[in-house]
């Protein structure tokens, strides 16, 4: 449960999501940046009453705690990474059907809609971050955070997918078209199965 953490294996190949998101990237982001974080995680809990604890326990523990930012930073990134690997899916994207299309017809009215509201909160997250779709008050909500931030501190918020903007996530494959990668991933990759998991 608690440390050492290790790596949660990708769900798919590193190709599997290419031409949206390619080999490279996936080799960079996972392999560089995210076990960065959870290298970074452990060697700085070693000796920390926290080391027995979970992940989401770490976070909600050290969440807006100067003397903690380190520890919650890179614990936050290991779980929002891990988060969005499963968001994502080489047979996702396009409408979904079943409870969540309800819920996305109920929330914003229809699939184009939502599929706009979800890109530009991509969008004009601010320097790096995060879009998320979340559950609140029984509809389906966006919301944005900037650099290792969650909804995991948020009161009545679920997490349902996310997507990363930091420019690793994109930057190999689309350059500062942030936008064409957002819309190419909703269109692709959004995996609805885990979305639909996650509602519970």
């Amino acid at each position: 449960m608690g440390a050492p953490f290790t790596m949660k294996p990708l769900p798919y190949a590193d190709d599997a999501l290419s031409p949206v998101i390619k080999a490279e990237t996936i080799g960079f982001h996972y392999g560089k940046h995210h076990t960065a974080y959870l290298n970074n995680l452990n060697n700085l809990i070693a000796n920390d009453p926290l080391k027995d604890k979970s992940l989401v326990e770490i976070i909600k523990a050290t969440h807006g705690k100067a003397d903690k930012t380190a520890i919650f930073n890179n614990a936050a990134q290991v779980w929002n990474h891990d988060f969005y690997w499963d968001s994502l899916s080489p047979k996702g994207g396009g409408k979904p059907t079943g409870r969540i299309a309800d819920m996305i017809k109920d929330s914003f009215g229809d699939y184009e809609k939502f599929k706009s509201e979800f890109a530009n909160t991509g969008v004009t997250q601010f320097g790096s971050g995060w879009a998320w779709l979340c559950l609140e008050n029984g509809k389906l909500v966006f919301k944005k955070t900037g650099n290792a931030e969650n909804p995991l501190h948020m009161a009545g918020v679920k997490p349902l997918l996310t997507l990363d903007v930091w420019e690793h996530a994109y930057y190999l494959d689309w350059q500062n078209r942030r936008p064409d990668h957002l819309n190419a991933a909703i269109d692709k990759l959004l995996n609805w199965e885990f979305a639909e998991k996650n509602l519970g």
